[in-house]
């Protein structure tokens, strides 16, 4: 079992949420050997939950954990019971919150920590962090180790299953079996989603459409569905932890350039299992700000969200995000020598608030560099960065 960069609390109980095949039933389940375990993936014990969930957790007794609770939000109301009348130690684990985080939220509100999973950070299977990517700067040899294998992380992604290959083989058949499984119909049966073309083809347009603005309407019609239909495959790929959108950064006067969100994939990995084209700027642009997704959903960058940003002149940048006092403004580029251009929309950017702003550009050379008022990192340090 790989030692994830998560913390798992002990004394109290638990709902994880993260994507399939993240690792949350192995994590749990190696954390926590002595607890009874029982899935809702299989169907009698489904049929039990629903029928009688309180007898349903009663009989699992004290310590336990129940693996895909979304299949029966309800069953939250006894758990609730349990931790309540018992003081009952429960770990769940949902890889979709359709239904499901709600259900939590008014059951058992301060009587459980709601944790995110997501895929594997790089790196995160050869052990512990070794530096604040932010801040610290990674030693030289494990930068030029990073770099020697980013390719393989931008193309495979980070699912734990794919990181434990040792040829590329054998992670592209791993994903190729996630998408025609997990990506598509197991989304397809907890979202009641009858078409599998239309998913497919929303999945494939998402692909395209990498860094751009997402219009649902003009992506329906790219997709071949319908507005409502593309707005509920878009909204269970966000809920099954698939995908993920950033909404325009808003101050003063600036709210009306930036209705539209922004979406990318949770892990590369998903990309490549379509087996559609997307060019080297798409890949490294949703590799850097997946991974860096992922380490704000394990709490390394404490923020509550991440944003893009547009100004009304047309200068973008890829990612904002306020933490503390300070405003982090971010831009990737697929480029080993930037230039004046690739960071004039960074020098632009002055927002009209009381925030020191750093600036980020993360990038394909194997040196740390400043220019004027901007940080460039190489897309490399995020190897066992946090």
């Amino acid at each position: 079992m790989f030692s994830r960069w998560l913390t798992i609390p002990s004394d109290s109980s638990c709902l994880l949420i993260g994507p399939r095949r993240s690792g949350k039933t192995t994590l749990l389940r190696g954390l926590f050997p002595d607890f009874n375990y029982t899935t809702l993936d299989d169907l009698d014990y489904l049929d039990w939950a629903e029928r009688d969930p309180k007898g349903f957790v009663q009989d699992l007794g004290n310590s336990c954990i129940i693996d895909e609770i979304q299949r029966s939000p309800t069953l939250t109301i006894a758990v609730k019971h349990a931790i309540d009348q018992r003081d009952a130690k429960i770990f769940m684990t949902g890889s979709s919150s359709i239904g499901l985080l709600d259900a939590a939220a008014d059951t058992m509100a301060g009587r459980i920590e709601i944790l995110s999973l997501p895929g594997l950070c790089w790196g995160e299977e050869l052990g512990r962090p070794t530096h604040n990517v932010f801040i610290e700067e990674a030693n030289h040899v494990q930068l030029k180790q990073g770099a020697r294998m980013l390719n393989q992380a931008v193309t495979f992604g980070g699912f734990p299953e794919v990181a434990e290959q040792k040829n590329e083989e054998g992670k592209a058949k791993i994903l190729i079996r996630y998408k025609n499984t997990y990506f598509t119909r197991d989304l397809m049966q907890l979202s009641n989603i009858e078409n599998l073309e239309g998913l497919l083809g929303v999945l494939h347009n998402l692909v395209h459409s990498l860094g751009s603005h997402l219009e649902v309407s003009n992506f329906a019609r790219e997709s071949g569905v319908s507005h409502p239909t593309a707005k509920k495959y878009l909204n269970s790929l966000n809920q099954a932890q698939l995908t993920f959108q950033l909404r325009g950064y808003n101050f003063g006067p600036a709210k009306r350039y930036i209705k539209a969100t922004k979406t990318y994939f949770a892990d590369n990995g998903i990309i490549f299992s379509l087996r559609t084209q997307a060019g080297p700027g798409a890949l490294l642009e949703n590799f850097v700000i997946s991974e860096l997704e992922k380490r704000r959903k394990l709490g390394f960058i404490p923020t509550d969200e991440f944003c893009y940003y547009k100004s009304a002149s047309g200068h973008e940048i890829d990612l904002i995000f306020e933490t503390r006092n300070s405003l982090y403004a971010i831009e990737v580029k697929s480029t080993r020598h930037p230039g004046r251009s690739d960071i004039t929309s960074l020098m632009n950017f002055k927002p009209k608030k009381n925030l020191k702003v750093k600036r980020f550009l993360f990038y394909l050379g194997e040196e740390y560099q400043t220019v004027e008022d901007v940080r460039l990192i190489p897309a490399a340090a995020l190897f066992r960065g946090r």
